[in-house]
């Protein structure tokens, strides 16, 4: 197993330097129309609450929140097919854009050179990936099947890693995400690292199929982070 990743070259999925440009309200209305009509995917309009520069809390509680900063407050959803003019309506003021978890789909988050390692590998054995996202916070958010963070406790001890202190969470129902072209103040875009597709939006991958090498990849990284910085005398 100390073997799994082997020297991984990640050269073609380094990402590009995070910037804080911030998108056009046409750039946020297209990409949420593109989620609605062609993924099928229900959108909300988000608010920002404050500032937001933690990398690691959001006043809403949740771990690792996939939206910080970022919250629907009593916002209108668009459903899949809304028309064009009541979205005009929602992203009037570039609102950010935000997907519920729990409906379409659920989120596994890791740490970002975890989340890196693991792709690389699950693509190298073939395994079929849905849509991820590169969020500026240094995390990874991989698309699962909506159910997976009811399911988790049950799929962590399947997998043999129920007893290890992983820095893994899943985001369900009642969680959302913020979505490209997103950005999160003082920190960057949300990106897209895998493009969703319709098929892997309608039907993204079961988690167990991705959870045992994610699992191993957030061990690893956390190993080698406890190690010293330099050798004992």
């Amino acid at each position: 197993m100390d073997n799994l990743f082997g020297e991984l070259r990640l050269r073609h999925l380094r990402l590009a330097p995070r910037g804080t440009l911030r998108r056009t309200r046409a750039t946020a209305l297209d990409a949420a129309g593109d989620y609605t009509a062609r993924l099928g995917w229900t959108v909300a309009a988000g608010r920002a609450r404050a500032a937001h520069r933690s990398t690691t809390a959001c006043d809403c509680g949740t771990p690792h929140c996939a939206a910080p900063g970022l919250h629907v407050l009593a916002g209108p959803k668009a459903a899949p097919g809304t028309p064009a003019h009541e979205l005009r309506t929602l992203w009037a003021s570039d609102a950010p854009v935000l997907l519920p978890a729990g409906l379409h789909f659920d989120l596994l988050d890791v740490p970002e050179q975890a989340g890196l390692q693991a792709l690389v590998r699950l693509e190298r054995m073939g395994t079929q990936v849905g849509p991820v996202i590169s969020s500026p916070t240094g995390r990874m958010l991989f698309f699962v099947a909506p159910g997976t963070a009811r399911r988790l406790p049950e799929l962590l001890y399947r997998t043999g890693w129920d007893d290890a202190a992983l820095d893994l969470v899943c985001h369900g129902a009642g969680t959302y995400v913020a979505a490209p072209p997103t950005v999160l103040d003082g920190l960057g875009p949300m990106r897209w690292l895998r493009r969703p597709t319709r098929e892997s939006a309608a039907c993204p991958p079961e988690a167990r199929l991705l959870l045992g090498t994610l699992a191993y990849a957030c061990h690893r990284g956390r190993l080698r982070s406890a190690e010293p910085a330099w050798p004992a005398a």
